[in-house]
């Protein structure tokens, strides 16, 4: 686990804020994200649907906004949910965030005071990244 730093809490209040808005009829629980991408904040919230697989986690809506925006180099991502501890990044939201920077600064919070920071790598050691795509072909 990292220091906690004050943008760290700054980012981590951005994902606070938009949390209520998020859309959870059928979990009933809430996440809010938020990015820091080119000196500027990005917000998502969960996006529930009747048919669970089309349903967005907050992380995703975050990135696509900034990328919108035209940024596709992401510095952090902060992560609040509902839970009493903080909440982490779902495995696919993990593997989208690695192709914008798998050495992202990750800063997680639920309800209590506890806060969470780790880089992306920690959380997702060995990501399949960009990379592997470009390989020459050997065949």
């Amino acid at each position: 686990m990292h220091e906690i730093t004050q943008p760290d809490l700054a980012l981590l209040a951005f994902a606070r804020e938009v949390q209520s808005k998020a859309y959870a009829p059928y979990s009933s629980f809430r996440v809010g994200a938020a990015v820091y991408a080119g000196g500027e904040i990005f917000q998502g919230v969960n996006v529930e649907n009747a048919a669970y697989g089309a349903t967005l986690c907050a992380e995703r809506g975050a990135i696509t906004a900034a990328v919108a925006a035209g940024y596709t180099e992401i510095d952090a991502i902060a992560v609040v949910g509902d839970s009493e501890a903080p909440t982490a990044p779902c495995g696919s939201c993990r593997q989208v965030m690695a192709e914008f920077n798998p050495t992202m600064r990750v800063i997680m919070g639920g309800r209590g005071d506890e806060v969470r920071v780790v880089s992306l790598e920690e959380l997702l050691p060995e990501a399949f990244v960009r990379g592997y795509l470009d390989q020459e072909d050997t065949k």
